[in-house]
């Protein structure tokens, strides 16, 4: 069976890897990069931090597929890492979660998932807290490095024999009942078995007039570099903000959650605004050089709940999208999903909750 993935992001490769290892053959069509630092998509721009960022506050399904998929992850780094020789950085760094949040809250939830968690204070971890010392440690939390990540899956695809057609864009589609092949926008047209939309921030376009109740936009999130003289040894995260070590002594700062279509311009706001959130937590970065200042577009969706479903009118057709700020923690569990559908197979995870609309 020959499948064809409209998206070239973490989601695309991920599910590309799936497919490889159940026996299709699988084409990709990117309309920029795949694992290229493209102005605007989120699959490299990302922090990297493989949980759900207080996941008390999301839903049970969401938190099933980000704890999933974090499970995955040892094994799919562990062999990216020997078949390719790239290594995704993957360690398992421990998060530090300042005040406020729900401390009730967060001790239930971590109790119910057996999460490991304890009280600490944030000053024995070297970092202020402006609202306060009663922290929540998480050690168990851990990272991977999303350029090395997509660069990994990249080198594996190719020696696996996906074939991956590169700055080729799609044409939406209309009122098709199966596709036969899907149009390209100079006139080409690729045709295959199956086909699934792993397209982000930008399927909505390619889905408009075929889904409209498919609720899907892009979500702009800004992050600023550092390299610290001494460097945090875990990730803190407080209200909304990150800051991630890396094994390089880089430091990243982010990041804003701005909807403003599809704009990836960085702006001087924001990094006014996280890099004086960082020095709240570390003031020895105040004054200090920021490195880089990026941006991506996340897949922002209702409830970060993504589309993993067949199409709702186009027999062949499945999606794979809508992940929001969770794309790489949830990637491993989509892909599994998504491609037992395609295949026919039963999914390991009920799949009626990411049904399309």
């Amino acid at each position: 069976m020959h499948v064809l993935i409209a998206g070239g992001g973490i989601v695309g490769c991920m599910t590309a890897m799936e497919l490889v290892t159940r026996g299709c053959r699988v084409t990709i069509v990117e309309r920029n990069q795949v694992a290229s630092q493209t102005s605007g998509e989120s699959s490299w721009a990302g922090g990297g931090i493989l949980f759900p960022l207080l996941p008390w506050i999301y839903s049970d399904v969401v938190n099933r597929l980000t704890m999933t998929g974090i499970r995955f992850y040892p094994e799919i780094c562990r062999r990216l890492k020997q078949e390719t020789g790239i290594d995704p950085e993957l360690q398992q760094s421990g998060m530090l979660i300042l005040p406020q949040y729900d401390q009730a809250a967060a001790q239930n939830w971590c109790q119910a998932w057996k999460l490991p968690a304890e009280k600490a204070s944030a000053c024995a971890f070297g970092v202020a807290s402006p609202e306060g010392d009663d922290a929540l440690w998480l050690p168990t939390v851990s990272q991977a490095r999303p350029p090395y990540v997509m660069q990994a899956l990249r080198k594996w695809l190719e020696q696996n024999g996906v074939t991956l057609l590169e700055r080729t864009e799609l044409k939406p589609l209309s009122g098709e009942t199966r596709l036969q092949a899907w149009e390209t926008v100079d006139g080409r047209r690729l045709a295959a078995d199956k086909f699934v939309v792993t397209s982000g921030a930008w399927s909505f376009d390619l889905l408009k007039e075929t889904a409209s109740k498919l609720k899907i936009k892009p979500m702009r999130g800004q992050i600023l570099l550092y390299r610290p003289q001494k460097n945090l040894e875990h990730m803190v995260y407080r209200e909304g903000f990150y800051m991630i070590p890396r094994k390089d002594g880089l430091l990243l700062a982010g990041s804003t959650l701005e909807d403003v279509g599809f704009d990836p311009a960085t702006t001087e706001s924001a990094r006014a605004e996280l890099s004086a959130k960082a020095a709240a937590i570390m003031p020895e970065l105040q004054g200090l050089p920021i490195l880089k200042h990026w941006s991506g577009l996340r897949p922002g969706t209702p409830e970060n709940l993504p589309a993993i479903s067949a199409h709702p009118q186009i027999e062949n057709l499945f999606l794979n999208t809508g992940h929001f700020r969770y794309g790489l923690t949830m990637a491993p569990g989509s892909a599994k999903i998504v491609s037992a559908l395609i295949c026919g197979e039963e999914p390991f995870l009920d799949p009626a909750p990411f049904a399309c609309p």
